[in-house]
Formats: C-alpha cells, sequence, structure tokens
C-alpha cells in the first residue's frame, strides 16, 4: 500500500508510483475516441467544449458531424450563428456553442496560436479547465487539468473527506493535489487518463476499485471510504412548472418563440412560446402533452395547451418579434431547444387533432 500523507505530503517516489501505473492501464485501456485517433488542436478544442456537462456517448455523433460540417477553425469562424446553433442542436448548454463560434473567429485573427492556459483564457469561453486541457492535449504544456472525474480520483487517493459547499469549492480545493500529481513530462497523457479513470473505474457510486490500476495508492480503498469521498452538497433540486401553448394558423403555420440573444441560456434557439409570452388564458383548456427535462439543479414539468387565435391575440403575435409563425417544412432547418425537438411529433400531432 502507497502510503499517502495528504494533499502535498508524497514523496517523489509515491508520486512516480502513481503515475506509472495511471499511465501504464490508459496506454493499454484508453477508449478509441475520434479526436485521439486523429489529435489535432482543432479537434482537442471542439472535443473538450463538447464534453463539458456531456457524456461522451451522446456528444459522439455531434462531433462527428460538427467535424463534417466545420472541420476547422477558419470554416467555423465564417459560418452563420444559425447553422452553427443548428448543429449544436440537442447537445444543451448553448452558450457552449456560441462561446466555439466566437474562439474560431478570435483565433483567425490572431498572428500565432497561444501557447499558454493564462493565453487561452484571454479567449472567449476559456477558463481553467479548458484552458488547462487544451493546452497540455493539444500542446504539450504541463498544466493540471481539473473537473469533477479528476476531483473524485484525488480526493480518494488522498482520503480527502473535507465538506464541500459545491463543485467549484472541491476543484480549487483539489488543483494543488492535482499539480503535485501531474506527470510534466506526458501532462497531456496524464490529464487523459486522470479523466478516464474517473469516468470508468473510479466512479462517483459503485466503483471498481477491485479493477482500479492505482488501487495500491488510494487511501479511501485502503480505510473503505471511497463511496463517502469526496463529500459534496448537493443542491437541491428545484421543481418548475412551464405552461405552453399550441396555437396554428390559417396556412397551417406554428407559432414558435425565438430567445432573445440576451438569454442566458436559449438566445436565439426556437421553442413553444408559454402562456406568458402570448398573453394568453388557460382557463378551460385542456392539457393535450407534457414533458420533462432537467436543467442543472431544475427539474421542470412543461405543460402543452392547444388554443384558438383572435383578432386580438393576431395583434399581439404580430407585434412581437420574437414571435414567429414557421411552416412545417421549416421546422426542420431552424434550430429548436433538445427537448421540443424530441417532443417535436408527439406535439404537431396534438395541433392537428
Amino acid at each position: 500500500m502507497l502510503h499517502v500523507e495528504g494533499m502535498q505530503g508524497e514523496s517523489t517516489a509515491q508520486k512516480k508510483t502513481f503515475r506509472r501505473a495511471l499511465g501504464d492501464w490508459f496506454r493499454a485501456s484508453a477508449r478509441d475516441l475520434p479526436w485521439r485517433e486523429t489529435r489535432s488542436l482543432y479537434r482537442t478544442v471542439i472535443s473538450e467544449f463538447m464534453l463539458q456537462q456531456t457524456q461522451v456517448k451522446t456528444m459522439l455523433p455531434y462531433f462527428d458531424r460538427w467535424m463534417q460540417l466545420f472541420p476547422d477553425f477558419e470554416t467555423l469562424a465564417k459560418a452563420e450563428e444559425a447553422s452553427v446553433l443548428k448543429a449544436w442542436e440537442g447537445l444543451g448548454y448553448y452558450n457552449r456553442a456560441r462561446n466555439l463560434h466566437k474562439l474560431a473567429k478570435a483565433l483567425t485573427a490572431l498572428p500565432d496560436v497561444p501557447q499558454t492556459p493564462e493565453a487561452w483564457q484571454a479567449l472567449p469561453g476559456v477558463g481553467p479547465y479548458s484552458s488547462a486541457a487544451i493546452s497540455s492535449l493539444a500542446q504539450g504544456y504541463a498544466a493540471a487539468v481539473v473537473d469533477g472525474n479528476v476531483v473524485r480520483v484525488l480526493a480518494r487517493i488522498t482520503g480527502n473527506r473535507q465538506c464541500f459547499e459545491s463543485g467549484a469549492e472541491a476543484i480549487e480545493a483539489i488543483r494543488p493535489a492535482a499539480d503535485a500529481f501531474l506527470d510534466k513530462q506526458n501532462p497531456g497523457l496524464h490529464n487523459e487518463a486522470m479523466m478516464e479513470l474517473g469516468a470508468l473505474i473510479c466512479l462517483k457510486n459503485n466503483p471498481s476499485c477491485m479493477i482500479c490500476p492505482v488501487q495500491h495508492c488510494c487511501r479511501a480503498f485502503n480505510e473503505g471510504t471511497a463511496e463517502s469521498i469526496p463529500n459534496i452538497q448537493r443542491k437541491k433540486t428545484e421543481k418548475v412548472l412551464v405552461e405552453r401553448v399550441l396555437l396554428e394558423n390559417a396556412a397551417g403555420e406554428i407559432l414558435l418563440r425565438k430567445a432573445p440573444h440576451t438569454a442566458k441560456r436559449l438566445a436565439n434557439i426556437y421553442e413553444f412560446p408559454t402562456a406568458e409570452e402570448v398573453k394568453v388564458s388557460l382557463t378551460g383548456k385542456a392539457l393535450l402533452f407534457k414533458g420533462s427535462r432537467g436543467i442543472a439543479n431544475q427539474r421542470i414539468e412543461e405543460r402543452f395547451y392547444k388554443i384558438a387565435s383572435d383578432k386580438q391575440l393576431e395583434a399581439h403575435i404580430a407585434g412581437d418579434s420574437l414571435l414567429e409563425w414557421i411552416c412545417e417544412d421549416r421546422l426542420e432547418e431552424i434550430p429548436l431547444s433538445g427537448p421540443h425537438r424530441k417532443w417535436l411529433g408527439k406535439v404537431i400531432q396534438a395541433i392537428e387533432k
């Protein structure tokens, strides 16, 4: 058993043992992923942006399609925002797509590509995590990546039982250990291995400790405390109800609303409007369809009601630039939010009844 003293008390020999075991495991067991098969700065940037808040299995088809549409920074920089958002449709957290678009424009305007995490952080959408990932994986810069997977691995390795009020607090607390354990000779491989270990072996629930390649280095395994580490206080789930309206005009067009460019999450993304946005009462209206979606710590139930048009409602719609009548043929072209795209077939059936 490798004795681990604490966050920064490990000996050079202990760190070498950990790095060697981790690296050997990753070289033998790394998943075959498209951005690993053909490595480039651009593919690393795209994969890292897509993997934020998204599981690998979910983003894989998006990555392949994205590379076909926007094979390099120059193509992405020249693209219209609507086409960028459409390609991102279904991945959620659309600010990632908008920031990628801005990043491509900024990079193509620079005389030289940034070479350090600090330089990367000066660009749109690039924070401490992304800058360390991009510079280490694509450029070999010795910067430690710290995400939820790395927090979990290192908190268990060091036996850190501290109670964290948030994931962000845990990341900052674990960062010194990440720096201490980093293999500065192979930072990209090390960072990928740490994230891979957290994703495949050192799981949040039911970690596969018996097949873990660094089991002999892990204080939590030795003490039987892996399941309770890290101790991060989770925000309570907030239940939210949203009531939406289904409206079709005489031409067979469906009413949608495009979120304003100032919207925090869904700027320039289309959704079915809410009763409040259309300014109608749903008293006495029959519920036709309901769906559930999750955003951050919110669990949102969306209820859909079919309403009839009248002159007052039509006047309101005509005066609101965010409300738009969309013919059925255009529904495939515009960027719809992921849940509304998923529910579209059922919603249209409800409208046409």
